[in-house]
């Protein structure tokens, strides 16, 4: 597959974080849509087909955990590298436990977080 084809969603609520990573991504020759809720990304997955989601834990209304946890998120079968401020031993579990494809700490290093997309990306095919 084209990596120029690869869809990859990024949710986070902090605009600065989504332009970044998606700068960082479409440098990398993904394609990157960004997503400012868990609901905004939810009602474009009936719409997308994304090879893997960035997704931020801590954001409000809807967590990254319960956008994980959504039965339109688990059909899809997309995998989600979950990103979080926090290095919490709990949260990095309950998400692993969840489904998460990998848990990274912000910041994150760019090279781990790319790793990580192209691995989540050549699962999803």
């Amino acid at each position: 597959m084209d990596i120029h084809a690869v869809k990859v969603a990024v949710v986070d609520d902090e605009a600065p974080v989504r332009k970044a990573l998606a700068r960082l991504l479409r440098a990398a020759g993904y394609q990157a849509l960004t997503y400012a809720s868990g609901a905004d990304f939810l009602d474009a997955l009936g719409r997308e087909r994304f090879a893997c989601l960035i997704l931020d834990l801590q954001m409000p209304g809807m967590s990254g955990l319960d956008v994980q946890a959504g039965p339109l998120f688990r059909q899809a079968g997309v995998p989600a590298i979950v990103i979080s401020a926090r290095d919490e031993r709990e949260a990095r579990e309950t998400c692993m436990a969840a489904g998460a494809f990998a848990y990274l700490t912000k910041p994150v290093d760019d090279r781990e977080l790319l790793a990580a997309v192209q691995a989540a990306s050549a699962r999803a095919r």
